[in-house]
């Protein structure tokens, strides 16, 4: 699995006593937009690495949103992830051309911990930053997902974690 993020704000730890570190991970997000590139044939590594973090969102008083064009979460699939059934919500059938517009007014509400939108095209470095300023606004993480073809691990150098940052460019 390859990630490129792109955040846009320093995060903050909680130092009080007694607060667990998944706890402080939760909450210091002032805003953070990350692209995750996955392999459809291997759901499992995706789920493995975000899992832990939706469930602790979840813990959260605000929603997560999934904005996915063409699958509907599934209720049993969502209650077996540990994630809170009263507090996920979906918008399928979604056109493409209008994910970008729909995450970046989600993540500015305030009303998201998450949004997650799937993508079938690589963002433009506009369009990263419109949804980088929405969630710094939201104080929400965002969550690109786009699937990898296998014919591009072969010609590319997809190996690695690449994450954006203004605290070191």
């Amino acid at each position: 699995m390859y990630s490129s993020g792109y955040a846009n704000r320093s995060t903050t730890f909680s130092t009080s006593a007694g607060k667990s570190a998944m706890n402080s991970a939760a909450q210091m997000t002032t805003g953070l937009i990350s692209e995750v590139l996955y392999r459809e044939d291997q759901p499992m590594m995706t789920q493995l690495l975000l899992l832990p973090l939706l469930q602790q969102l979840g813990q959260q008083s605000r929603w997560q949103l999934w904005l996915t064009p063409q699958q509907k979460l599934s209720r049993e699939w969502v209650q077996s992830a540990g994630l809170p059934l009263t507090k996920v919500m979906q918008i399928s059938q979604m056109d493409p051309c209008h994910t970008v517009d729909s995450m970046a007014r989600a993540l500015r509400t305030g009303n998201y911990s998450v949004v997650i939108g799937w993508f079938t095209h690589e963002l433009t470095e506009s369009e990263q930053h419109r949804l980088a300023e929405a969630a710094e606004e939201g104080n929400a993480l965002g969550f690109i997902m786009r699937p990898i073809r296998m014919n591009t691990l072969s010609n590319g150098h997809l190996s690695g974690l690449k994450i954006h940052s203004n605290l070191y460019h």
